[in-house]
């Protein structure tokens, strides 16, 4: 009821009415507006301007006005319509701006979030004014905003899921077609109850933009899997991000596994593996195309291009290496395709990096059951062998000089970064920390190395895991954290930095239910 208070008269009939025009403002406080599938409105953050929401009942149509700064960084700014929620979710519409011009990142957004804070942790699908759309996630109350950007703008209807603490981006290009996954998010923990929404950011505190949202459906999904079950179904994202930005592009993706991107010398193409085959795919995106590797049809995640771009060397296990055995070989193909040449002799070995003259090069053997660094001629001889301390040594690589191999290795107890000088000698620990580092890879400019992270508790290099791509200023040192993701065996086996070392190409993963 309301707690305005009023005086008794003398009169009776007066003092009745005073009651009964006080029960009839408490009776409007309390009614509720009507918006649809959610419960109610509210600006998120600090905004000049105050956003409002029309709900067209007969059309199911959502007018949103939203003022704000940005939906960025630590902080959102925003109008939000929202519903209280539990579980696994799906919310879904088309989206339209009302007008042109405006601040071209302007967004429309399908939102998740833990809170009304300002600085709350989240998940949504934002299209900008412009037509690009993304996943933006604020995986930390207060942390910077990661985004993973999808190469085809201007989608006709958007969807968002929740599947466990892992979000995916569903797009549609016309009226009518099927969403299809575009982008996946790392593990993000949301306690319950969570909102979930839409919303609309000007991206100028002075304007108020408005767009438009129909066909909207909030549904419960079915629940996710978080690693590995049978009834999952595998996707794979191809992706690139620059060294200076948290902007993530989601260039290629695909039902099913496909690992390890090589970015080739020229700029124009990624190579990668998938089902045994090495497949080369425009950096612009498109359908990806098989590589001719003769009889070499069994290739897996260790491959690389030679630095005068003329070579590719693969680690395949097509042929027997003992009777009823096929295990992994080295051998070097032609760029263009062609017929393997073997350069390993013994197996099983594992290719991973080019000398920069392009005579030598390293790669991973077993041996008499250790596993250890090796060299050998691209001519062709015998290998020689570099590492023998107790414990797993793996992926060698050289420096963009050749003076040294960056490699990791097990042998202070949990896998760290090692470089040795090119002939094997001043063995020597790159830093130390408390996780399980993996795959060291130089920039073509020498400056920086990126490299794969597991949480400590982790053993090998398993996929299926949470993991993070970490990058590593050589000159002093100092790390950062670039992506989180959901990935790990598959992800960054091989180089796979860009000619000019501006960017890195990596392959996150998704697990969702059938």
């Amino acid at each position: 009821m309301n707690s305005k208070r009023w005086r008794w008269t003398a009169c009776g009939t007066c003092a009745a009415l005073v009651v009964i025009t006080t029960c009839v403002l408490s009776r409007a406080q309390e009614k509720k507006v009507n918006l649809g599938a959610f419960e109610a409105s509210s600006d998120v953050g600090t905004v000049l301007h105050p956003g409002s929401v029309e709900y067209d009942a007969a059309n199911g149509a959502y007018t949103i006005s939203g003022s704000g700064e940005n939906m960025w960084f630590t902080n959102d700014a925003y109008q939000f319509v929202w519903k209280k929620m539990s579980g696994d979710i799906s919310l879904s519409a088309d989206i339209s701006f009302v007008g042109t011009g405006g601040n071209q990142h302007r967004k429309a957004v399908l939102m998740i979030r833990q809170s009304l804070d300002a600085d709350s942790v989240y998940a949504d699908i934002a299209r900008h004014g412009n037509g690009m759309t993304a996943l933006q996630f604020r995986t930390e109350t207060g942390a910077l905003t990661t985004e993973v950007e999808s190469p085809n703008w201007n989608p006709q209807h958007l969807r968002i899921e929740k599947h466990g603490a892992y979000f995916t981006m569903w797009l549609a290009g016309g009226t009518g077609g099927e969403p299809q996954i575009a982008a996946a998010s790392p593990r993000i923990e949301l306690k319950e109850p969570f909102y979930v929404g839409i919303g609309v950011c000007s991206h100028d505190k002075d304007v108020v933009e408005k767009a438009v949202f129909t066909r909207v459906q909030l549904n419960a999904s079915r629940p996710g899997a978080a690693s590995g079950e049978k009834d999952s179904t595998l996707y794979s994202f191809l992706e690139s991000m620059p060294v200076d930005s948290n902007d993530r592009t989601a260039i290629y993706v695909s039902q099913g596994r496909f690992e390890a991107p090589n970015w080739t010398h020229d700029g124009k193409e990624f190579l990668f593996n998938s089902e045994g085959r090495i497949l080369r795919l425009p950096v612009g995106g498109g359908t990806p195309e098989k590589l001719d590797t003769g009889f070499a049809v069994h290739c897996n995640n260790d491959h690389g291009i030679s630095p005068d771009s003329t070579l590719l060397a693969i680690s395949d296990q097509s042929q027997e290496t003992s009777p009823g055995n096929h295990q992994s070989l080295v051998y070097v193909v032609p760029l263009a395709g062609g017929t393997p040449r073997r350069l390993t002799k013994n197996a099983p070995s594992y290719w991973h990096g080019w000398s920069p003259d392009g005579k030598t090069l390293a790669f991973v053997g077993q041996r008499n059951g250790d596993f250890d660094i090796y060299t050998v001629p691209v001519a062709g001889g015998d290998e020689t062998r570099l590492t023998t301390a107790k414990g797993l040594d793996d992926g060698p690589e050289y420096s963009h000089d050749g003076q040294y191999i960056y490699f990791n290795s097990e042998r202070t107890g949990h896998m760290q970064i090692w470089r040795m000088k090119a002939d094997g000698s001043e063995q020597e620990q790159v830093f130390s920390d408390g996780y399980n580092n993996w795959f060291p890879h130089i920039s073509p400019d020498g400056k920086y190395m990126v490299f794969l992270t597991y949480d400590k508790s982790v053993t090998g290099h398993p996929e299926n895991k949470d993991v993070t791509l970490r990058l590593m200023t050589l000159a002093d040192k100092k790390i950062k954290v670039m992506a989180q993701l959901f990935g790990g065996q598959g992800t960054i086996n091989v180089p796979s930095w860009s000619p000019d070392s501006k960017s890195i190409a990596f392959v996150s993963y998704a697990l969702l239910p059938h």
